[in-house]
């Protein structure tokens, strides 16, 4: 790590010493990190999902002096403008590029700063940009130096296998850092494989993983083997998995999975409760005074109330955005968009996005995002408890909930786009008997609109992607089939060219049809 250190020092300014880092889950990509941490330099984590002028926004907003990459992600970069990195894009597993370190290996070639400060900057982390563009996520020394593993109880004997993507904070957070702060074994993969997954954590004896979203359904679509528990893994953390797929993986592969809570700005965190709700997202972590507030009144929504078979009574009145009241402290703010910091602060809080509610005992829920909300027939509602009762189905193996356009009000209709288990099709009657059986689906909740879509949209860390879902609405693409109630009472039905007509134009009586346009 030294030798990057001085790498960076020669090659990286001080102003802003920023480091572009486009590659995979590889060794360098710790060296680069390390490198960066000895000699005061910031590592840019950029995507390398995001292609062309999405990709050089990136580097340019983040003002990366130079990009190092790898022979399997230069192309990306071809033709880019890349600001002040253009023409200084090194890839690292070249002949030239290993000729160009060997220069640094004297430990007289070029000589390092002293310490970093814990104030220093270290990393700078998009987020994943599904409802607008990335917002890089500042992170110091400091911050990185606290996640040093001891709260997960990791030591020297624990191997940690980390499939996501480095440049998201899941695996620098979970994974990377606890590692380096407890002497536990960090086990790369390039990249996640479902159908390596347990073939790998076996080999390397894996004590513990970390994933995000859809991970765990990739996984469970595998198929079942004799050796499913064949393994040493003591737990896995799994946020924002579906609480059926955290219980299918435990009985499956006998590991306790927990969901728990948190977000690159680490301004919030939730940890599991005893005993608690397989879909509660647990209790704040030690000193966080987080609270569901109204954002329109500043008050704080009443706890949640659940009848006997754990259907939600109050969620209109429950759910509200989930705030820190004295965690701002915690979040470092974001790079160059001083208007998305002070939004996030507004009023001496740290204000999350998520929608969340809150039991009496003080253990929450999530309830989507901030654009999750529908309001049908006057009814307010978020959508993760719809995606909750919807995702017990036996055949469906993801969800989707969001609201589009009601043609004859301003309020929105419930669309759900759902993806089935190998071996399943979808049966409308059969859909609408499920639905009808659920007893904590709202009154208003049933979905008007389903597509059944052959593979949900993901991020880079399989988050559910619901913006090109919102976009294409009920429109015919990549040959799903979309079913619709003509009346909210109706039964499903398939959903017609003629239909769209007849939607289009009942959006022209209202005199609405730009809507349909947005």
């Amino acid at each position: 790590m030294e030798v990057r250190a001085r790498f960076l020092t020669e090659e990286v300014g001080s102003c802003p010493p920023h480091v572009g880092v486009l590659l995979d889950n590889v060794p360098e990509y710790l060296f680069t990190l390390g490198g960066a941490a000895l000699s005061g330099r910031v590592v840019v984590g950029l995507n390398p999902t995001r292609r062309g002028e999405e990709l050089a926004r990136d580097v340019r907003h983040a003002d990366c002096q130079i990009v190092v990459t790898d022979q399997a992600h230069a192309a990306l970069l071809d033709g880019l403008d890349l600001g002040v990195a253009n023409g200084r894009v090194f890839v690292s597993d070249t002949d030239e590029h290993e000729a160009a370190l060997e220069a640094f290996r004297s430990v007289d070639s070029t000589p390092l700063r002293g310490s970093p400060a814990p104030e220093d900057l270290l990393l700078l982390i998009f987020t994943s940009g599904s409802t607008g563009a990335p917002k890089a996520v500042r992170m110091t020394q400091g911050r990185a130096a606290r996640n040093d593993g001891k709260v997960m109880g990791f030591g020297p004997d624990d191997a940690l296998y980390c499939a996501m993507p480095i440049f998201h904070s899941n695996a620098l957070s979970s994974m990377v850092f606890p590692a380096l702060g407890t002497g536990a074994t960090l086990v790369l993969a390039r990249r996640f494989s479902a159908s390596a997954f347990l073939d790998d954590v076996r080999a390397q004896e894996c004590t513990f993983t970390s994933t995000v979203g859809r991970v765990l359904t990739y996984i469970l679509a595998t198929p079942e083997t004799d050796r499913d528990r064949d393994h040493r893994l003591k737990f896995i953390l799994a946020p924002e998995s579906s609480a059926v797929d955290m219980k299918t993986f435990r009985r499956r592969f006998g590991v306790p999975v927990f969901g728990g809570y948190g977000s690159s700005e680490n301004a919030i965190t939730m940890s599991p409760s005893p005993g608690q709700p397989p879909a509660a997202l647990g209790v704040a972590g030690e000193g966080i005074d987080a609270a569901v507030v109204d954002p329109m009144t500043m008050q704080e929504c009443p706890p949640a109330r659940f009848d006997d078979d754990g259907k939600l009574l109050n969620a209109d009145e429950a759910t509200g955005e989930l705030v820190g009241r004295n965690v701002l402290d915690r979040f470092e703010g974001y790079y160059r968009n001083d208007e998305a910091t002070r939004e996030r602060t507004r009023g001496g809080w740290y204000w999350s996005g998520d929608l969340a509610y809150r039991d009496a005992a003080g253990i929450f829920y999530f309830a989507g995002r901030n654009a999750d909300w529908l309001r049908v027939d006057g009814e307010n509602f978020s959508a993760a408890p719809v995606e909750r009762v919807i995702e017990r189905h036996p055949d469906v193996s993801g969800v989707a909930v969001f609201g589009v356009p009601d043609e004859r009000t301003v309020d929105d209709q419930a669309m759900a786009v759902i993806e089935m288990r190998d071996g399943t099709s979808f049966d409308p009657v059969d859909f609408d008997r499920f639905l009808s059986e659920q007893r904590d689906l709202g009154t208003k909740w049933s979905p008007r609109y389903v597509r059944v879509t052959t593979a949900m949209p993901v991020t880079a860390t399989n988050k559910v992607d619901k913006a090109p879902l919102r976009r294409d609405r009920w429109m015919p693409v990549n040959g799903d089939d979309v079913y619709w109630r003509p009346d909210r009472r109706d039964p499903l039905r398939p959903l017609t060219d003629q239909d769209r007509t007849l939607i289009r134009s009942r959006f022209a009586e209202s005199g609405r049809a730009e809507v349909l346009d947005r």
